[in-house]
């Protein structure tokens, strides 16, 4: 397998300080199933091209899909030739610091855009690199391969000759191919567990959130298993524009809305003097990883119906691999708003992001009361969209909502209406403001209310 990187950023052998790769020197590694060959064919002041060579030892290379009527397939495959995952773990392993964008030696180059071409001459592809890479700023030029260069009416085999060309930053770019190699060939050469979404979402960071074929990506990436695509989708949502189903507005935002909003929500927390906090439907945990990281809150307790979010919050937060002292500050429990709950009584505050929009409007009034009414912590935080603020989606029509799973989406009036009678109804004061940037007729994105008994 061969992955080469060209540059003509001046002078171009600059590129062995961002590989940490020196031109002068043939490296090689021992990885996964084989040796990784790291060598530059031409190395000028004008352009250098660096090679990433996996020799792979045919025995030990497996499809990830072995039908057992043909036993021989372990011998007969294509993984020794073909760019899979083979290539992206001596990747991961071979140019680690490159791929997190350091260089001791050239930090102002490793975080700026230079003039890059990637080739992989063998790629096992299944559907369009151009949708894949396209997106990413890449011009993609991928060339069917013939099954037989001596009998065309065959036609073309299921491999490209891919070439990448674009201005990115080295980093970006090697993140790219580590993702979509596998995916693009669909399919792994090893076990897929939990780690592999912490893997995607780390490689992902900037650019995965955003791309159009995420869903496809994290599909493929981990092999098709459905409670770890579920979880990198929703944890990717976190980082989104927005954390609901929606396209982006025209204009861009330089903070994700989430993002916006999740800080705001800890503001408000940290100005109310709020010590212990319940993150009431905390799904999968986006917030409380927010909280556990600031000190200010001592007691953590993330709250939801789901068992499967629970799940997922658990890993997000790596509650098995906290140190005892951080582990004492967070627990986790399974339970529904909608019934009064002893254990989530005597806090300081409790959250309700983006929560209240998922409840069928017949139970609201038990919401409130078990929330307000039972558990009745001092300050309460709720954050809702505000529906008048969807025309500025374009990928949303006149009432249309942003996510599947909301039962109803509330604009100012209505959320106000039902603000002001909660808190007259159980005792506390209300002031409502709007999160992320304010449209002068529609209002901003999403609308929070913070009662305060």
């Amino acid at each position: 397998m061969l992955l080469t990187i060209t540059t003509t950023h001046h002078p171009a052998t600059d590129l062995g300080y961002l590989l940490v790769k020196h031109p002068d020197r043939l490296q090689s590694f021992e990885v996964s199933g084989g040796t990784a060959h790291v060598f530059y064919p031409e190395a000028t002041p004008q352009r250098c091209t660096a090679a990433l060579l996996l020799d792979v030892d045919p025995g030990a290379a497996r499809p990830a899909k072995q039908p057992d009527t043909f036993t021989l397939r372990q011998h007969v495959n294509d993984r020794p030739y073909a760019a899979s995952s083979l290539l992206s773990a001596a990747l991961g392993r071979v140019l680690r610091t490159a791929l997190r964008g350091e260089s001791r030696d050239r930090p102002e180059l490793a975080a700026a855009p230079i003039p890059l071409e990637l080739r992989i001459p063998a790629l096992r592809c299944k559907g369009d690199a151009e949708t894949f890479f396209g997106p990413l700023g890449w011009t993609v030029e991928a060339a069917p391969i013939p099954l037989d260069p001596t009998r065309p009416e065959w036609g073309a085999s299921r491999y490209v000759d891919l070439t990448l060309r674009g201005t990115l930053r080295l980093a970006d770019a090697l993140n790219h191919v580590y993702v979509l190699l596998p995916v693009l060939d669909d399919a792994k050469h090893y076990w897929v567990s939990t780690d592999e979404v912490e893997k995607l979402l780390r490689a992902g960071t900037g650019w995965l959130a955003e791309h159009p074929a995420k869903a496809v990506i994290a599909r493929r990436y981990l092999a098709h298993r459905t409670a770890l695509t579920n979880e990198a989708l929703s944890r990717l949502s976190d980082v989104d524009t927005d954390a609901d189903s929606v396209d982006q507005p025209a204009a861009a935002r330089p903070e994700s809305l989430a993002a916006l909003r999740r800080a705001t929500v800890v503001r408000q927390l940290a100005e109310a003097g709020a010590q212990r906090v319940l993150d009431l439907g905390c799904g999968p945990g986006a917030l409380l990883g927010e909280l556990i990281r600031d000190r200010r809150f001592t007691e953590i307790v993330g709250a939801d119906v789901s068992t499967v979010s629970l799940d997922m919050a658990a890993r997000r937060l790596r509650l098995d691999r906290l140190p005892d002292r951080q582990k004492e500050r967070i627990r986790l429990l399974q339970t529904a708003l909608t019934y009064r709950d002893d254990r989530l009584c005597g806090y300081d505050a409790a959250v309700l992001m983006e929560v209240v929009e998922h409840v069928d409007p017949p139970r609201l009034p038990a919401l409130a009361a078990n929330v307000f009414g039972h558990a009745a912590p001092k300050t309460v935080l709720v954050t809702t969209p505000n529906a008048e603020y969807n025309v500025r989606y374009p990928g949303l029509g006149h009432g249309g909502m942003r996510h599947h799973d909301h039962r109803f989406e509330w604009d100012r009036a209505q959320f106000g209406a039902w603000c002001d009678e909660v808190a007259a109804r159980y005792g506390y004061t209300v002031t409502r403001h709007g999160i992320g940037e304010e449209d002068p007729e529609v209002g901003a994105s999403t609308q929070m209310a913070v009662f305060k008994q």
